[in-house]
């Protein structure tokens, strides 16, 4: 088997409505789908969802290099073998991960249906479903509150909250979301950077009683040794998000013992392959992992769910994405019920979105 040919196409798909985090609000998402297609008829697809902020990448810079570099790699080249393929690119990993995660993506899609398995079982199979969480953005409290109840009305069992902003709001916000939806929803809770060491340890102490799960990504990437702190300093598991961004990264936060949990987003990390890297090395630590996302089509959190399913360290979900997207192309490419992810049974990824 050898690949034919390479395609791509851009999407910018609006949300129903615009969020804010503790850095910038959102009200649209960019994806790009890559296909790539074979001399045997078989087809594969994946998704770049580029962020500047996060990837440090834009579309046009996605596309020059899955039209370029990434189509020079794989041409004529045996899709099956992609630790070869992708280790060809291996020097574009830290630059362009989405572009990365997009070709191998459309790589273990094409695996999946040449073994004619979904790819969950070929990774590994230790679950068939999964939990994930819904986000809320920045709100004032009563709209918080709000919408949180929306949630557990639509039978959703986990809850993020974001914040950073305003810790004496963020508090408030927690508290009262927790007398809200009573004490068997599950909360957690991203500050996205936006909180000093100090701010995150009284935030902490603050909501003791709202029996959060997790913090994510309190203080700012640039600075691992201020995570470090929390993490010593605080009773809830601390994960790192943004901090995490290499396998690299990986091997350093345990090393250090600077966080409880990582967060491991195939979009930030450069694809399956390199996110089953750092699971082992979190796993070799002691470290529960969770599968998070951008704001991506429902094929890239189609992938995050297969790779979440695949092992056992992968505890958590936060693959919700693509709830809000309009217009996506891959719409329903994963299955949702009460607040639980199901694949595809389909072969590889499980969807061929038309494009």
């Amino acid at each position: 088997m050898k690949i034919k040919s390479i395609a791509t196409l851009s999407v910018t798909m609006p949300l129903r409505e615009p969020y804010s985090i503790a850095y910038e609000t959102v009200a649209s998402a960019s994806n790009i789908f890559l296909k790539i297609k074979t001399d045997c008829g078989l087809t594969g697809f994946g998704c770049a969802a580029p962020d500047q902020a996060v990837t440090g990448e834009t579309p046009g810079s996605v596309r020059q290099i899955l039209e370029g570099p990434a189509a020079e790699a794989v041409k004529n080249a045996d899709p099956l073998r992609i630790a070869m393929i992708m280790e060809r690119l291996k020097g574009l990993k830290e630059s362009h991960p989405s572009a990365l995660a997009a070709l191998d993506m459309a790589l273990h899609d094409i695996l999946g249906k040449a073994c004619r398995l979904p790819l969950w079982r070929i990774l590994g199979g230790f679950r068939d479903r999964i939990l994930t969480s819904v986000t809320i953005g920045i709100l004032p409290v009563e709209e918080t509150v709000d919408r949180a109840e929306a949630y557990a009305a639509q039978s959703f069992r986990s809850l993020k909250i974001k914040g950073g902003k305003n810790v004496e709001q963020d508090i408030m916000r927690i508290i009262k979301v927790r007398e809200s939806v009573g004490s068997r929803m599950e909360l957690r809770f991203d500050a996205n950077q936006g909180y000093t060491a100090e701010e995150a340890i009284r935030f902490v102490r603050e909501v003791r009683k709202a029996r959060l799960e997790l913090i994510e990504q309190p203080t700012p990437m640039g600075e691992p040794a201020l995570l470090g702190q929390v993490t010593r300093q605080t009773l809830i598991p601390v994960m790192a998000d943004e901090s995490l961004k290499t396998l690299r990264d990986a091997f350093r936060l345990a090393k250090n013992n600077l966080v409880d949990m990582v967060n491991v987003k195939l979009m930030k990390v450069g694809g399956i392959s390199v996110a089953l890297q750092i699971n082992s090395v979190a796993r070799s630590a002691g470290l529960e992992c969770m599968v998070g996302c951008m704001d991506e089509s429902a094929l890239g959190i189609a992938a995050g769910v297969h790779f979440a399913l695949a092992r056992p360290n992968v505890a958590y979900a936060d693959l919700d994405g693509h709830f809000d997207l309009l217009d996506d192309p891959a719409h329903g490419a994963v299955i949702l019920r009460r607040g639980i992810l199901f694949p595809s049974p389909l072969p590889g990824i499980g969807f061929d979105p038309d494009i």
